[in-house]
């Protein structure tokens, strides 16, 4: 059970990260690597065999959707102020 003490802290409390990642550097992670190249060649595959079929289209969709998610993931990420103010 919390005290008096523990809730205002609790309530208080902020989690502060300072690990920061650039755009480039989530580029070159494997997992970024990995499922971007994985959707990529799900999207050629779709073109290969052709589009004959509405799964066919659902597929493309999935999959230019993920493409699509995986460059979100790159856009959104804010440079960091004080290393442009302050590069080390």
């Amino acid at each position: 059970m919390l005290t008096e003490i523990d809730k205002k802290i609790s309530e208080n409390m902020v989690l502060v990260s300072n690990s920061t990642q650039t755009r480039i550097e989530k580029m070159l992670s494997i997992e970024w690597l990995g499922q971007t190249v994985a959707c990529m060649f799900w999207i050629i595959s779709v073109f290969s065999y052709g589009i004959s079929s509405n799964g066919d289209w659902l597929q493309l969709f999935a999959a230019s959707s993920w493409l699509l998610s995986n460059i979100a993931a790159i856009i959104t990420i804010r440079p960091d102020v004080n290393s442009i103010v302050n590069p080390q």
